[in-house]
């Protein structure tokens, strides 16, 4: 595994230039791009501007590894589903142009006006196209294990069943939910024939077992990038230094 993070919220007031000089400097691997922040590179770049994004990522030791959207699939309303579908094209678009692996999509609700079925076929159908797009330009669509109800591990199972892409996987967001008794091995078993992509958070919340998630995780096979989303802190360097000590020693297997 390796440690990248996500600009939501700790860097999303840097522009690419000190995204790279920081992570460089902490030994970050990765970086998702979320989507509305500083950094700029959004699917309103001309042809030039992408090529210039990727070329300096590729020059610089931190992978361009994503795009955090906000693209969702559960309304009822097919108007504003579609909307979603073709935000998230021109992300999938996007990460072709500047060789990043994936999107990010999320699920945000369930609404109460139409049987949690229904919006479970709709999650499916949205993904399960993007997916589909995706493909044909060598690039994966993760949805995010996010939202008050579309969290809840069940659920995401029922949606990637509903999807049935392989181009289509679940992004682990490291939600108190996730445990049970003390462990997310449940939780992670079943989510496990999907996950593609990993978020994690503050590593110092004692609630978490984060070692236990490693361990399934390194047990697992899993070799892609665990992604810090933290919380913003005025010592930004200083923090992401901390952060990938902490994630060494957590990610150590125990004798």
């Amino acid at each position: 595994m390796k440690l990248g993070a996500v600009t939501y919220n700790l860097l999303k007031d840097l522009d690419v230039e000190g995204i790279i000089k920081v992570l460089e400097a902490t030994r970050f691997e990765a970086v998702e791009l979320r989507t509305t922040h500083k950094h700029g590179v959004e699917p309103s770049l001309s042809a030039d501007e992408r090529r210039r994004v990727r070329e300096r990522f590729q020059n610089s030791k931190v992978r361009l590894l994503s795009y955090g959207t906000t693209c969702e699939f559960h309304s009822p309303d097919a108007a504003v589903r579609r909307k979603n579908v073709e935000i998230a094209k021109q992300f999938i678009d996007l990460a072709h142009d500047t060789a990043a692996w994936g999107i990010k999509v999320r699920p945000n609700a369930l609404p109460k006006e139409v049987p949690v079925e229904t919006t479970i076929r709709n999650i499916g159908a949205g993904l399960r196209e993007t997916g589909e797009y995706g493909a044909g330009k060598g690039v994966e669509v993760w949805l995010e294990v996010h939202g008050r109800e579309t969290s809840q591990p069940k659920i995401c199972a029922d949606i990637m069943k509903a999807t049935n892409h392989r181009n289509v996987g679940l992004c682990w967001n490291s939600n108190e939910n996730d445990i049970v008794n003390g462990s997310v091995k449940p939780s992670f078993d079943l989510l496990r024939p999907w996950i593609k992509h990993v978020h994690i958070n503050e590593l110092a919340n004692g609630t978490y077992p984060w070692r236990e998630l490693f361990m399934l995780l390194r047990q697992s096979g899993y070799d892609r990038y665990t992604l810090c989303e933290a919380a913003d802190n005025p010592q930004t360097e200083r923090f992401l230094r901390w952060y990938h000590a902490l994630w060494t020693e957590l990610n150590r297997p125990c004798s």
